[in-house]
């Protein structure tokens, strides 16, 4: 896997392994877990078992900013009926970090836990179906280090 900042110089950034021959269908992935902002191109060198190489076409990828401050957004859309998105930000500051995003009724009782699980610096998004619970106003807390907010989003059946 290669990786250009369009300036045509690749860099080396990973390596998949083939299934060799074969005359069925395979899927190959590979995630670019570096921290970068901007405009990037990657391509593929694919490698034959007698050595001879080829190169994929390019594909570009505009890579978002690193967040610099935690975020909590209003959940999109609102009212709802029975999925909603609901979209925070992890700072690089406090980078990896855990992460809780918990759904409360106006009783305080935990209706859903949508994440528990420590994150790295990035922008996220998480999808939350409500179709087992009846329509009403609820509450979504996100905890994070010493960061929280919370915001009130509606379910209407």
């Amino acid at each position: 896997i290669l990786r250009s900042a369009q300036n045509d110089i690749w860099e080396n950034i990973g390596f998949v392994a083939g299934a060799g021959n074969s005359n069925s269908p395979k899927e190959y992935s590979y995630e670019d877990n570096s921290e970068l902002n901007g405009k990037y191109s990657y391509r593929l060198k694919q490698v034959d078992l007698d050595g001879k190489y080829s190169y994929s076409k390019e594909i570009t990828v505009e890579l978002s900013a690193i967040p610099a401050e935690f975020s909590l957004s209003q959940n999109y859309p609102n009212p709802f009926n029975p999925a909603t998105t609901i979209r925070y930000s992890v700072p690089v500051t406090l980078s990896p970090v855990t992460v809780s995003l918990v759904v409360y009724n106006l009783l305080g009782q935990e209706v859903a836990t949508l994440v528990n699980t420590q994150q790295p610096a990035g922008n996220y998004e998480v999808k939350f179906d409500a179709s087992g619970i009846s329509s009403g106003v609820y509450l979504y807390k996100i905890q994070a280090g010493e960061y929280s907010a919370v915001k009130k989003l509606m379910l209407l059946k």
